[in-house]
């Protein structure tokens, strides 16, 4: 069993609630969605069978020690779910801790892998926000089975995002799981200045219903790292 890799490299977690900690980052090629925000854009991978990719990550041994976990990316590396198995179980074998970040569609395929995942990073893709069709079911299913782990989740807001998303958000997480942190972040492609009225009230919101909210932008792009 192969699994296609863009790209594997040691950095800083930019995004959510972990910004800061030091992470080993594996980035799985393709995605199902397309989202108009997207910066991820991925030309080339190299394939990998599962102890071949564990052999590459032990290259970092040394720095084991300096990294709190592997960050699985993408892309969306649920698309490859039953590599991304194989080598789950490797890694957690070898005492590593397991993160995944996700578009949060594929509840089916996160089944298969969340006993092996310590952290899952869930992205709502809010329509009115990324240009897609509603999600939503697929969002609630997949946040009752991440649920299972740590997770918290993500939503990029937008000048276009809606009140009536964010208000769906809301109940979904209140129904689905409401102990998950919600992280409203700021799409990197516009002036934060802007979205900022936006981001306290939509925040302001959340709150008054129960959510746990915070706003987040991007902080790896702040300071230039990958």
């Amino acid at each position: 069993m192969n699994g296609r890799i863009s790209e594997i490299f040691d950095s800083v977690q930019g995004e959510g609630i972990y910004f800061g900690e030091k992470q080993l980052f594996v980035r799985f090629f393709g995605c199902n969605l397309s989202c108009r925000f997207c910066d991820t854009k991925l030309d080339r991978f190299t394939e990998y069978e599962p102890r071949e990719l564990l052999e590459e990550i032990r290259l970092y041994k040394d720095k084991q020690d300096s990294f709190e976990s592997i960050s699985f990316t993408g892309g969306e590396p649920l698309l490859q779910a039953g590599f991304l198995q194989e080598v789950l179980k490797l890694t957690s074998g070898h005492g590593y801790k397991n993160y995944l970040e996700t578009n949060g569609t594929l509840p089916g395929e996160l089944s298969e892998v969340i006993d092996y995942l310590h952290t899952v990073a869930m992205d709502l893709k809010l329509p009115s926000s990324s240009g897609m069709p509603q999600l939503w079911p697929m969002h609630r299913r997949f946040l009752k089975t991440a649920s299972r782990k740590d997770v918290f989740i993500k939503a990029v807001i937008c000048g276009t995002t809606s009140e009536d998303d964010i208000r769906q958000a809301a109940e979904l997480i209140l129904e689905a799981d409401r102990s998950a942190i919600l992280v409203l972040q700021p799409n990197s492609f516009e002036k934060i200045s802007a979205l900022t009225e936006r981001l306290g009230q939509f925040k302001d919101y959340c709150v008054g219903r129960g959510v746990i909210t915070c706003v987040i932008p991007q902080l790896h792009k702040k300071i230039g790292l990958r």
